[in-house]
């Protein structure tokens, strides 16, 4: 109940802010039109809320949920940023009541004080029309501040959420047997199906990861959103993923369906029941706490695979790296497939040194931030350490995916879908 209280208070004094900050700015216009203002900016906001709640009860299609939901967030978040000069342009009137209630005092001074101060002394119509002037400039800036993010997640939803990009790595392997040399391992990651709605972009992006012919080909987990029923638009697509040496598989935290509510436990266990039969019907090779050898010539190598685990307590730890790693003693290369990147540092770094590289998701690098060749920055990142790309701990490596797919906001700023091939070398 308190935290709704406090919700919704936030919400009275956005709104607020935004208004108040619309009438300095612009008090002609808002005077003129101010009923007009009021009915669209609440009429609108009313629709949003309405499909939000509609879509929550699943009463209306998803898309109109994730419009609604999105709406609201990207409205608010503006907002946010039309708070710090609502409250300068509320300390200036304060001010200027201050200094209005001491005006009257400042004319009994004696002569020679006044001779003083009337070189610096303004007139106070012409001070309140510096006043207004500067209240003006404050909150024309204020709604300008407040509309650089809304059009950035706008344009984000336009043109970054399908903008698929190719990154190449090198892994470097001192123990990968000679065979492997030049081997090239495709990976994607967190598709969550369903938040697509746009199939031909979705098909140009399989498309390009099958132009790039890959050896392997890893996905690291959530296939889904929550439910199966999520895939049935799209399982035939991302059926044609081929790869000569197979398509290896994991799921994530979003497969199990632990974050909505289920009629019952048989309809959960038969929803992830479900979900492991589709990975088998489009040919992906689901690891489930398991290994596959991978061999060519007389030379091996292990491919592993956990069930999800994360650091953070409110995420699921299926994952039993020790029953994956049963009968891999002897293979010199070790490739652990894991969604959640924290399991590095958590368990891998600590307890199974043998395993020498892990491929991760999870992050979606926020969907949001900067990703330059030699320079990455996310808010993600002050949660996870490792977000995007190769970190390194001594002879063991980790690679995170920042996902094919969306969650939430169905757009991406700075941080575009990834597919990444990556070429295994022993060479230095």
């Amino acid at each position: 109940m308190i935290r709704i209280t406090l919700i919704l208070f936030l919400i009275v004094v956005l709104d607020s802010s935004t208004l108040y900050c619309l009438k300095i700015a612009f008090p002609i216009f808002y005077t003129r039109h101010r009923i007009k203002i009021l009915v669209w900016y609440f009429f609108g906001h009313l629709l949003l809320i309405t499909g939000a709640v509609m879509g929550f009860l699943t009463l209306v299609p998803r898309i109109i949920r994730t419009i609604s939901f999105v709406g609201l967030f990207i409205s608010y978040f503006s907002k946010l940023f039309i708070l710090i000069p609502t409250i300068i342009l509320l300390g200036i009137r304060i001010f200027q009541i201050r200094v209005d209630s001491q005006s009257e005092e400042s004319l009994y001074v004696d002569s020679t004080e006044s001779v003083a101060q009337d070189s610096a002394f303004i007139d106070p119509k012409q001070k309140s029309k510096q006043i207004i002037s500067r209240s003006v400039f404050i909150a024309r800036s204020g709604l300008l501040l407040g509309s650089l993010p809304l059009i950035a997640l706008n344009a984000g939803m336009i043109s970054g959420v399908y903008d698929y990009r190719v990154r190449h790595i090198t892994l470097l392997l001192p123990n990968l047997p000679r065979s492997f040399e030049g081997l090239t391992i495709a990976q994607i990651s967190d598709i969550h199906s369903g938040s697509f709605y746009d199939k031909r972009a979705v098909t140009k992006g399989i498309e390009l990861l099958l132009s790039l012919k890959a050896d392997i080909i890893f996905f690291t987990g959530d296939l889904v959103n929550d439910r199966i029923d999520e895939m049935k638009d799209y399982q035939d697509l991302f059926s044609k993923v081929k790869a000569p040496y197979g398509v290896f598989s994991i799921l994530g935290n979003h497969d199990y369906g632990d974050y909505i509510n289920w009629p019952s436990a048989k309809a959960k266990l038969r929803n992830l029941e479900t979900l492991k039969k589709v990975h088998k019907i489009m040919g992906y090779d689901l690891l489930l706490n398991e290994h596959r050898k991978i061999k060519i010539g007389n030379d091996e190598i292990g491919i592993l695979g956990t069930e999800n685990w994360g650091a953070l307590s409110h995420f699921p730890k299926y994952g039993r790296v020790d029953l994956a790693l049963k009968g891999t003693e002897e293979l010199p290369v070790k490739l652990l497939l894991s969604h959640d990147p924290s399991h590095w540092q958590a368990q891998i770094i600590p307890r199974y040194r043998e395993i020498d590289m892990m491929f991760s998701g999870h992050t979606h690098g926020m969907q949001m931030g900067v990703r330059l060749n030699d320079f990455q920055w996310s808010p993600i990142q002050y949660v996870y350490p490792e977000w995007a790309g190769l970190y390194r701990s001594q002879h063991q490596q980790l690679y995170v995916n920042v996902g094919y797919g969306f969650l939430g906001y169905p757009g991406r700023i700075g941080i575009l879908p990834e597919i990444t091939l990556f070429k295994l070398s022993a060479k230095i």
